[in-house]
């Protein structure tokens, strides 16, 4: 593997909303991408359950029917697809080299779509809940606990807007956080202080997430830091906000990440390495949507398509996308 002839115009790390997206475009623009699937294939759709603020969609879909579609998609337009998680990769070198059970691929340009996964307890409590009135994203399940009394953990932006985001449809909001200050900006402080539904915690860390043997949540308990006291609270909700880590470990040290580990994008999906482009979670930190990131891996497929008409025809070279725009 890897001599010249092998070396392919595109491969994609990455199947969620914006490694799959990438593909379908990339496919279309006959550049024959190799996308690979990972640990999690379908990323964070997958754990899921409805979708209903992605278009086109108005009954709601399940979050792993979507990812079904968009893989088929991608498949049915030519992306060769390998359910393998890649070892290593290197950035550093031309042709890009990527490395997965064992076999060595190279290639022109790479898109990166690695994703980001919820910073979460890491309690066992937590992993056989998880879904059963736990969850990582007040926007996904929110809608599902209407009248009910939910906690979040945190104390940063994370948790203050999923705690107000959560009093659309919670009865109460409790925001149990380990310290006696929150760390979140002041406006968002602000703001859950300003709304009756939401209550605090303070030096408090969960200690157990309380069940029903039916496997629903009924309530958690809390170890309170200063005390070294546990008590119990009901409640039939567990959001955590403690934010994302995006899976960027295979490229530290080779191209530039922001100072929370996400990988830095200059204009459009281009990364300090030309060539090299990211889309979806592993560069947004902001909006992390099954939308947003569609887009940007359609960015990061164009972006890369005109980068390659570069290398071919140097001297018709395009400027960047939106240069034009600018210039009227």
């Amino acid at each position: 593997m890897g001599s010249m002839a092998d070396t392919r115009q595109v491969i994609i790390l990455g199947s969620g909303a914006a490694g799959l997206t990438a593909a379908i475009y990339a496919a279309r623009a006959d550049l024959n991408p190799l996308l690979f699937e990972g640990r999690q294939p379908g990323g964070q759709l997958t754990i899921t359950t409805e979708v209903e603020n992605y278009p086109g969609f108005a009954e709601a879909i399940m979050g792993p029917d979507l990812m079904v579609r968009m893989r088929a998609q991608a498949a049915r337009f030519g992306t060769e697809i390998i359910t393998a998680e890649v070892q290593s990769v290197n950035l550093k070198v031309k042709p890009f080299e990527v490395v997965a059970e064992g076999t060595r691929y190279t290639a022109r340009t790479v898109i990166l779509a690695t994703g980001a996964e919820a910073k979460l307890l890491g309690i066992p409590s937590e992993a056989k809940l998880m879904g059963h009135g736990v969850s990582a994203c007040a926007t996904c399940d929110g809608y599902f606990f209407k009248n009910q009394r939910v906690a979040v953990v945190g104390g940063g932006d994370t948790a203050m807007e999923e705690a107000g985001f959560l009093t659309k449809f919670a009865s109460q909001v409790t925001v149990v956080h380990r310290r006696n200050e929150l760390r979140a900006s002041k406006i968002m402080q602000d703001r859950a202080r300003a709304n009756p539904k939401i209550s605090f915690i303070w030096d408090s860390e969960v200690q157990e997430v309380l069940g029903s043997d039916e496997g629903r949540v009924t309530g958690v308990k809390l170890l309170n830091l200063k005390s070294g006291k546990s008590s119990d609270h009901e409640l039939e909700g567990l959001f955590i906000g403690i934010g994302h880590q995006p899976n960027t470990k295979l490229f530290q040290g080779q191209l530039e990440l922001t100072s929370t580990g996400y990988i830095r994008t200059l204009t459009g999906t281009r990364t300090s390495i030309p060539g090299v482009f990211a889309a979806g979670d592993v560069q947004d930190s902001i909006y992390r949507q099954a939308i947003t990131a569609a887009g940007s891996g359609c960015m990061a497929a164009l972006d890369a398509e005109r980068y390659l008409e570069e290398l071919n025809h140097p001297a018709h070279a395009l400027p960047p996308v939106g240069t034009l725009e600018r210039a009227k």
